[in-house]
């Protein structure tokens, strides 16, 4: 790499790492704890990218994008953030960022982005248009620091301002409606209606000139189209083909997988793929367990600002929390954190009162497009068919072997351990390793074993 690098970040852990990795790729890097400072290196034409955090003793580095693209117009921006939500991306969009990385982020990656932005210069374009407070939901829901739902972030922004249609494939509880409002909420039909549309709504001739005559040109949504008969999705094929005179954006959500509606015929061709120019998969909360303290929080502290007590989970509930299969998902853990509120005899919500509020949860429900059939090859298949996907032309950051095995390996022991109640010997004798071996791989994937009750 050949350029100047200007980094603004009040972690001095941080700047110290940046600063080593770029000067030993071959740039020169000016490292900075202030907004101030860096915004006059930027007025005195110094840098040739800029790597900045967002939040910042002196100031938000989201609210400086358009002032450096204004004075720099092509300069590149790097946003990195510990804010682990979608407002985050869709903001750093919306502000021109040339990328967006959540913090940690991952040094190899980042670097390779810092390569991308120093050898081709982003055109200059206008500041973002200014939004009034109102317009700017301060609280979405949609919390998640998980690689999988970063990855969906990014899709959301990239997609917001568009007007593909969008389909919206997730579990029933994953937050599938509440990423159909963020994008038409954060777009630039955010001033024109939003409309969910079922299966009902479109039953006799009129339906469709009723629906278009409701979201006049705004935002429609289908709710989850995979139940919808065929006579209905022939009306949808024909109101997407003749919308008249205020074209709407078209959005579709499903529990169901697809495909397997495709090959049995339940779903139109025709409509499958007017619906899928944008197909966003929003992951399970079992696929994403790191977000689960994060969300749990998230609701806590909702539920105080609502007027309820103020409550904290001990280690060993959020131990637990982490643990259960989630078949309700995200919905399912906002209303146990809503009980455990207002039955908790403490501050502290203990583990028991944990297990009392789970023990009468349902049984957990097939993966979506998984069931009980699909092979384990033929899921990761569709995982890293998904992840080669999201990088475009692009491929992923090196290490990528590793990194497969390590998401894979690392659950494999873990349920393994809590299914032998954490006795190491049984589970390598479960998993048919040498003891040694399961010791220095619990080591290497730093896993907590916990004595406890077997599972099996």
């Amino acid at each position: 790499m050949d350029g100047t690098v200007l980094v603004a970040d009040d972690d001095r852990t941080i700047r110290t790492v940046l600063t080593q990795a770029l000067t030993r790729a071959g740039c020169k890097v000016h490292a900075t704890s202030s907004l101030t400072t860096l915004m006059r290196w930027v007025a005195e034409g110094k840098g040739d990218v800029v790597i900045s955090d967002v939040v910042m003793p002196d100031g938000n580095g989201l609210e400086m994008l358009p002032k450096i693209a204004q004075d720099r117009p092509g300069l590149p921006v790097i946003v990195i953030s510990a804010q682990n939500t979608i407002m985050t991306a869709i903001q750093a969009a919306e502000a021109e960022a040339y990328d967006y990385l959540p913090k940690p982020f991952d040094l190899p990656d980042l670097m390779k982005r810092t390569a991308r932005a120093l050898e081709q210069r982003r055109r200059a374009a206008p500041a973002a248009r200014p939004v009034e407070d109102n317009e700017r939901p301060d609280d979405l829901p949609l919390v998640g620091r998980t690689p999988a739902m970063q990855a969906l972030y990014r899709l959301v922004a990239k997609v917001m301002n568009t007007d593909l249609p969008v389909l919206i494939a997730g579990e029933s509880g994953t937050g599938k409606s509440l990423i159909a409002r963020a994008i038409h909420d954060f777009s630039d039909r955010r001033t024109l209606p939003f409309v969910t549309v079922t299966a009902a709504d479109l039953q006799d001739i009129e339906g469709p000139a009723r629906v278009l005559a409701r979201v006049k040109g705004g935002t429609l949504l289908f709710d989850e189209i995979g139940d919808v008969d065929p006579e209905v999705q022939a009306r949808i094929v024909r109101m997407m083909d003749s919308p008249g005179d205020h074209v709407p954006r078209f959005m579709a959500t499903s529990q169901s997988d697809l495909s397997d509606a495709l090959e049995s015929g339940r779903m139109r061709q025709d409509l499958y793929y007017r619906l899928s120019g944008a197909t966003l998969r929003v992951p399970s909360l079992r696929e994403r367990v790191e977000d689960i303290p994060l969300l749990a929080e998230h609701f806590l502290t909702r539920a105080e600002r609502d007027g309820a007590p103020k409550r904290v989970l001990s280690k060993d509930a959020l131990e637990l929390m982490r643990a259960y299969s989630w078949p309700g998902n995200v919905r399912q853990l906002e209303n146990a954190i809503k009980r455990l509120v207002l039955t908790s005899r403490a501050d502290e919500i203990t583990r028991p009162e944990v297990e009392a509020v789970l023990g009468n949860q349902p049984e957990m429900e097939p993966v979506l497009g998984g069931g009980d059939t699909e092979k384990l090859s033929a899921s990761v298949m569709r995982h890293l068919r998904r992840y080669f996907d999201l990088h475009g032309n692009m491929l992923p950051p090196p290490g990528l072997y590793g990194r497969i095995l390590k998401e894979v390996e690392q659950p494999l022991i873990e349920i393994a351990l809590e299914a032998t109640g954490g006795n190491q010997a049984k589970c390598a004798d479960l998993l048919g390793i040498n003891r040694n071996t399961l010791r220095k791989k619990i080591t290497d994937l730093d896993i907590r074993v916990t004595r406890r009750r077997k599972l099996m």
